[in-house]
């Protein structure tokens, strides 16, 4: 396992959440919700974010279908993460299948006692917890960085 801090991120439509973890790896933790609308302003966001926390990389969420198979979200998703890792470069940004992610932080927020109204402005944080956290005991299991580099295109 590679020691340093890791951001993750879960791009959606209308909000984008972050999470990071501690330099060892061990625990992911959210870190805000960042407004999705405008996707220039999203990247500025972020990239302060990365500058603050100094991560060896960031992992950003690919939605697939239950199949495996990608649609217009997924695309969605891999355009954002290349604009994201040229701001961001040196830093990598790595894609990581993200399936189920946004239902189990859900299923968490409910069970703990959040409800659905308030858990919007969270879900998204949640979310991003959840794909850092599978990210992680993926790379302890596998020995290797989860999911695949974002090639930086200038």
């Amino acid at each position: 396992m590679r020691r340093g801090r890791r951001i993750a991120i879960d791009v959606g439509d209308a909000r984008i959440g972050v999470a990071a973890c501690d330099p060892d790896g061990l625990l992911a933790t959210p870190v805000e919700t960042v407004p999705g609308k405008d996707q220039p302003a999203a990247r500025r966001r972020i990239a302060a974010i990365v500058a603050e926390y100094e991560p060896i990389e960031v992992v950003c969420g690919l939605p697939r279908s239950l199949s495996g198979g990608e649609g217009p979200a997924a695309a969605k998703v891999r355009a954002f993460a290349a604009g994201v890792a040229k701001v961001i470069a040196p830093v990598p940004v790595r894609l990581v299948d993200e399936r189920m992610s946004t239902v189990s932080a859900t299923q968490g927020l409910r069970a703990s006692g959040v409800k659905a109204k308030k858990g919007r402005s969270v879900i998204d944080q949640a979310a991003a917890v959840v794909i850092l956290q599978s990210a992680l005991e993926t790379e302890r299991v596998a020995g290797r960085p989860p999911g695949e580099t974002v090639e930086v295109v200038l």
